[in-house]
């Protein structure tokens, strides 16, 4: 059946304020009543990890700063020429239903069908392939995107009372253009599931909730250095 999502395409955002977008977005999910492709880009190199995962360990992996600790679960990802996206669902959605794996199989058939679009073969793992334990691109997990032998598309997942977040990074590769890409994307949106795309234009409320998580929360030590 026909639905609508809403589009919100961001310019560069400093990194604590992507990660407060990301979760005030969620906790907006049933006021929205839309799902929402959130495309953004990074105003300065940094890179986020997990938020189960020790920042001890974390320290270790990369040389990236600032380290900024994400919503979602997973690995390090590092943020210094990877195109990001989140989509975010409320309950009443049927995504919102799925267990974890099925949405990341999901979510990487999506991104596997646009790049077929813009001329890029690639393909979903199979299996999981061992790798640095703690770095989201190094190995590979079921379902994750491959083009050939490595992985360049991951993602990460939340799921709570407000709805499903999705925090995906794809590292492309050096012929790709993103705008080409994140068109694709939206097209085969549109021809699998009859998604008729809207903007989302962000209201007083949300945009003060964005502020305020990131001033409070995902700029300070104290949240990003909690283990």
């Amino acid at each position: 059946m026909p639905q609508t999502w809403l589009l919100l395409n961001h310019p560069s955002q400093r990194p604590a304020e992507n990660m407060a977008w990301d979760e005030a977005l969620l906790e907006s999910a049933p006021r929205l009543g839309r799902p929402v492709l959130r495309f953004y880009s990074w105003a300065a190199p940094a890179a986020t990890f997990g938020y189960f995962q020790k920042i001890a360990d974390v320290e270790r992996l990369s040389s990236l700063r600032p380290l900024i600790r994400r919503p979602t679960g997973g690995g390090l990802v590092p943020h210094d020429a990877d195109w990001t996206y989140s989509i975010v669902v409320p309950p009443a959605d049927p995504w919102f239903s799925l267990k974890a794996t099925a949405s990341y199989q999901r979510v990487h058939e999506w991104i596997r069908t646009a790049f077929a679009e813009v001329a890029l073969p690639t393909e979903l793992s199979t299996t999981n392939r061992p790798g640095a334990p703690g770095q989201c691109f190094v190995g590979a997990e079921r379902f994750d995107v491959l083009l050939g032998d490595k992985k360049i598309a991951g993602a990460a997942q939340r799921r709570n009372r407000s709805g499903l977040l999705i925090q995906g990074s794809i590292q492309p590769p050096a012929n790709a253009e993103r705008s080409r890409f994140e068109a694709a994307m939206l097209a085969a949106g549109s021809r699998t599931w009859q998604i008729d795309w809207v903007k989302l234009e962000p209201d007083e409320a949300l945009s003060q909730r964005v502020s305020q998580l990131a001033r409070e929360k995902y700029s300070q030590d104290e949240f990003n250095r909690r283990r």
